[in-house]
């Protein structure tokens, strides 16, 4: 039996406790204050009261006995300690007993070995990047870029495979390939209703001016709307589509007039995808042209009813009979010589045959039977789009079916928003067109591209979502031509001083504008230079424009229609940024034509100085051979190049050494005059050979 333990405690000294000190502020004790360990309460047991010493005998229980026992309770069967987190508190709560009750958690199930699947047949996009192809054939991405490196070409998985990879990708890999539109998925008018039958109506035929540069159409679209446009086109020159809409005998026309200079070849077969009737003007004192040729070849690819227009029927010269003679070479045969298009003498001077050309334009309209529905949603071409201060981008279109009306919600490629205003070819505001009628829509985010078409959809966030896709597509796209290169390019790159860029920014007023130029200077390719444009946009040139040419080296800024703000003057000159302006399309083409063909390397020609005959060969020593010559022809220069030749035939190339006249050594030896040749490195000389004597003469380079 355990016995209590006795304490001795001072009878003067009371136990001390240390006290924390809180937030706040600590607990003041009273020190003097003697602590009761037992709180008077009775364990069974007394205190020595009878002890007069000056210690207090404390007797401490045997807690062990004194507490009751309790029975040990049943531990769960099996159960596992909970793991501990970083804190030390035991993780796991509410997953098991009280708290959320929760379903078992299921058995992990092991996938077997795949078994590998053998396609033969696929399909796939027109743009598919090389990843996307590697997944559709169930091949490792590192098999398909290294079937086109082995080929010369360098690819990485996101660029997209043109269809002659994808045809050398097919039969490397034993399968048979189906492409599909790529477009399908962002297709925003594949879904487009025409409406009901019975809503349709006569609807206004759209007309398209074409033909070569000069020839007047301008001019005679003038004297039709009895207007002047042409006096105010650079250069007499179109340099855009101009869509205006005429009244003849209480009915409307739409005509269209498009640029006639060779660098506008997209506007021109926009305006004839546009189109319902095509008008051709050929001058009747200057026959076809090859723009006509062009003009009637779009016409033609547009399934478009032609209209001859034989202009400048006022000039003594003129001659119809040639215009119609050279036009049915290309297979537009007058109707008076068995053929089915119209020929209609005008004078856009004078007004002949303005009102003839009106009404064969009407009686073919009639034959068409051009019809449209006006309560459908509004479809229309993008004939021209700009930017206009206060107004931001704004866009030419014509309506094809349906209404368009402001606050309606629109797609148009890239481009999307909602109408905000609508105005007619004077600056009117409209509160609504309907089909076969041009206008100017106010309202989009960015500028379209011409030709793009614009439809109605229900609202802006439907709009925004086929804008952005097709927007993501286009991006990827241009990103995957930036980094696709084959190895020859490469190499060529790598090859110092080889390869000499010039770089561009390029600002229009005008999307069809901007494209031309892009368009012609793509043309412009050499072994030597590369046309880098670096940026290209809409609108006058801008500080910011500066800034990014003055980043680079030797960057120029060319305007077309544009001015230059005024910070961007001041930031030009201080930067020294090269700016130019122009009104004209080919002069800024000419102008960049020169600045490629200064970067080429000169030209080396051939000029014959002289020739002289072999008579007889002497050896001189330490000389070697020198041949006695008679000059037949030019003059003989003795720091020159010789070309030596036996019956025809050059036998060498190199310097000549030496030249004397008998023992004198001369500079040059003229024609009819005796000398004697000496000869870098060639001895063999027999007589009756032929020496030939030039010079190199260093040319500029040209592109012509």
């Amino acid at each position: 039996k355990k016995v209590a333990t006795e304490v001795n405690i001072p009878k003067n000294d009371s136990i001390k406790k240390k006290t924390k000190a809180t937030k706040y502020g600590a607990v003041k004790k009273d020190h003097n204050q003697k602590l009761n360990l037992l709180e008077d309460r009775d364990f069974g047991f007394s205190s020595n009261a009878g002890n007069s010493s000056d210690e207090q005998l404390v007797v401490m229980p045997d807690f062990v006995n004194i507490i009751e026992k309790k029975p040990d309770a049943p531990k769960p069967a099996d159960r596992k300690p909970r793991p501990v987190g970083r804190r030390g508190a035991p993780q796991g709560y509410n997953r098991g007993g009280r708290g959320i009750t929760r379903g078992k958690a299921k058995k992990k199930m092991k996938k077997g070995p795949q078994e590998d699947v053998i396609v033969t047949h696929v399909e796939i996009p027109e743009d598919c990047r090389v990843y996307e192809f590697s997944e559709k054939l169930n091949r490792p991405i590192s098999d398909v870029i290294k079937a086109l490196f082995l080929l010369g070409m360098m690819v990485t998985k996101n660029d997209f495979l043109d269809k002659d990879m994808i045809e050398i990708l097919a039969e490397e890999f034993e399968v048979e390939v189906t492409t599909i539109n790529p477009l399908d998925e962002f297709d925003y008018e594949k879904d487009y209703d025409l409406g009901d039958e019975a809503d349709l109506s006569e609807k206004p035929p759209v007309v398209t001016i074409m033909g070569h540069v000069d020839h007047g159409k301008t001019s005679l679209l003038d004297h039709i709307r009895e207007a002047s446009v042409a006096s105010r086109e650079s250069g007499g020159i179109t340099q855009h589509i101009g869509a205006y809409m005429v009244e003849k005998s209480g009915k409307r026309i739409t005509f269209m007039d498009t640029p006639g200079h060779e660098a506008f070849t997209h506007l021109r077969s926009r305006g004839a995808q546009a189109t319902d009737i095509v008008i051709i003007v050929v001058a009747a004192d200057d026959g076809v042209k090859p723009q006509t040729k062009e003009a009637v070849q779009h016409a033609l690819a547009a399934k478009a009813p032609i209209i001859v227009a034989v202009n400048k029927m006022d000039k003594p010269d003129a001659n119809i009979d040639l215009a119609k003679g050279q036009m049915a070479e290309i297979g537009i045969t007058p109707t008076d010589w068995g053929g089915e298009h119209d020929f209609i003498p005008v004078s856009a001077k004078t007004g002949l045959g303005i009102d003839e050309l009106l009404e064969t334009i009407l009686l073919q309209a009639e034959l068409l039977e051009l019809k449209a529905n006006v309560n459908a949603k509004a479809k229309a071409v993008v004939i021209e789009s700009t930017v206009e201060r206060g107004r931001g981008p704004v866009s030419t279109i014509v309506l094809q079916n349906g209404s368009l009306k402001v606050g309606d919600a629109v797609v148009a490629g890239v481009a999307h928003g909602k109408v905000r205003a609508l105005l007619d070819h004077q600056g009117n505001n409209l509160k609504s067109v309907s089909a076969g009628e041009p206008c100017v829509v106010v309202g989009m985010n960015k500028i379209p591209s011409s030709g793009d078409f614009l439809v109605q959809k229900e609202n802006e966030k439907i709009a925004r979502e086929f804008a952005d896709k097709k927007a993501d597509h286009l991006r990827q796209k241009e990103l995957s031509k930036s980094t696709k290169v084959t190895l020859d390019e490469l190499g060529s790159l790598v090859a110092e001083g080889k390869l000499k860029r010039l770089p561009l920014v390029i600002k229009a007023d005008a999307q069809g504008s901007l494209e031309a130029i892009k368009g012609s200077l793509e043309k412009i390719i050499t072994d030597e230079t590369k046309i880098d444009i670096i940026l290209s946009g809409i609108g006058n040139i801008s500080e910011s424009d500066i800034a990014l040419a003055s980043a680079g080296e030797n960057t120029k800024v060319l305007g077309f229609h544009v001015k230059m703000e005024t910070s961007a003057r001041a930031k030009s000159k201080s930067d020294g940024v090269e700016v130019k302006t122009y009104e004209i399309i080919y002069d800024l083409i000419d102008d960049v034509k020169q600045l490629v063909a200064g970067m080429l390397s000169p030209v080396i020609r051939e000029e014959e100085l002289g020739q002289a005959e072999v008579r007889e060969v002497f050896n001189v020593p330490k000389l070697g051979a020198i041949a006695g010559c008679m000059v037949i022809n030019g003059t003989i220069e003795k720091r020159s190049k010789v070309r030596v030749l036996r019956a025809g035939e050059v036998i060498h190339e190199g310097p000549l050494s030496s030249l004397k006249h008998f023992k004198d050594d001369v500079k040059e030896v003229k024609k009819g005059f005796e000398c004697g040749i000496g000869l870098e490195g060639f001895n063999e000389m027999l007589p009756q050979d032929i020496i030939e004597v030039y010079k190199e003469v260093e040319e500029m380079a040209t592109l012509d």
